[in-house]
């Protein structure tokens, strides 16, 4: 197949960039060429700026595509700059949406592609929302042949999956760990939680690319392996070999005192504070013989493997340390105070 991918160089994409290469597709990348050294030869590139509409028009090759994948459409105005570009362009248009757009909380705590989209606590998932809308209504008036995926929490060996840390990602977590220091944790760790490696992803989406089952519809591509956020640390510890000390903090406490631009409101109360169990049976009809087949256990030491061996991924977070020993410090203040 002939496929385009806006964006391939991401957590998500980059896995399967490499899947579609390794198979010999006609593959294309469109992005702006940050981590080119990292795409596979056999790989064609086009370095522009989607935004640049008439440069982009002027690289793209005459014949049409038998896909195109966006992954770093956000907004409903990125999406409509799509739909001119490649109405007529493509016979298959795949919009990464995500999990967090569905109803927090949602009557069950089982999540299908028919679960209500509504999220009041995160405006990017809003923004999902409406550009899913946008897309399934050109669907149905002009025959835009769209494909809608929502991934959840997906993760690669560039980084540990973890509910509380600050912009500059999970190092500063992993570096409280390793000095025997308590490390925040929502609620109290009881919530479940899907963690999906992205190879495992990568296999569940190319099995949509040219599938006629998935013109029109959503799919979501998760693990069947739930864990609760007390298991999931268990495991980063155990990868680094240390005990982990965990400190449960009320989620909306958290949310409550994090600093506005670490978005915890959207992060924990609209998404990873609450349980939700995602039902993937729709994928595995339309792709026979899908599996995720990575526990989160071996995924998360290939992670850790990865991040001690390469030291530009080690960021530290000095502002977020001292922020998890002032929220410790405020709760056992607080126990005090009622001693």
């Amino acid at each position: 197949m002939k496929i385009l991918i806006i964006g391939g160089t991401g957590t998500i994409s980059s896995a399967i960039t490499r899947q579609l290469a390794e198979s010999g597709h006609d593959l294309w990348l469109l992005n702006r060429g940050n981590r080119r050294n990292e795409v596979p030869a056999n790989v064609r590139q086009i370095i522009a700026d989607i935004d640049d509409e008439p440069t982009v028009l002027g690289a793209l090759p005459s014949e049409p595509f038998d896909a195109v994948c966006e992954f770093i459409g956000f907004v409903p105005e990125q999406v409509e700059r799509d739909i001119r570009l490649f109405r007529g362009r493509t016979r298959q248009y795949v919009y990464i949406s995500s999990a967090s757009a569905y109803n927090k909380p949602a009557a069950s705590h089982i999540i299908t592609e028919g679960t209500t989209l509504a999220n009041p606590h995160w405006q990017y998932s809003r923004n999902k929302i409406a550009c899913e809308e946008l897309l399934m209504r050109e669907w149905r008036e002009t025959g835009f042949p769209v494909t809608i995926v929502r991934p959840s929490h997906t993760y690669c060996e560039r980084a540990v999956p973890l509910s509380v840390h600050g912009l500059k990602g999970s190092w500063q977590v992993l570096r409280r760990m390793l000095d025997g220091k308590p490390v925040l944790v929502h609620g109290d760790g009881s919530s479940l939680w899907t963690l999906t490696w992205n190879e495992d992803f990568a296999r569940g989406f190319i099995g949509l690319l040219g599938n006629p089952k998935a013109l029109g519809e959503a799919f979501q591509i998760m693990s069947d392996e739930q864990l609760t956020w007390g298991q999931i640390y268990e495991c980063v510890g155990n990868a680094l070999h240390v005990t982990v000390k965990p400190y449960f903090v009320a989620s909306a406490f958290l949310a409550a005192v994090a600093p506005k631009e670490w978005d915890f409101e959207g992060n924990l109360l609209g998404d990873k504070s609450l349980t939700v169990c995602f039902d993937c049976t729709k994928l595995k009809r339309a792709v026979p013989g899908f599996q995720a087949t990575t526990r989160f256990d071996e995924g998360v030491r290939r992670c850790i493997s990865h991040i001690l061996s390469h030291p530009e991924l080690q960021i530290e977070d000095p502002e977020f340390d001292e922020w998890c020993d002032r929220v410790i410090a405020m709760q056992e203040e607080a126990k005090r105070n009622f001693l």
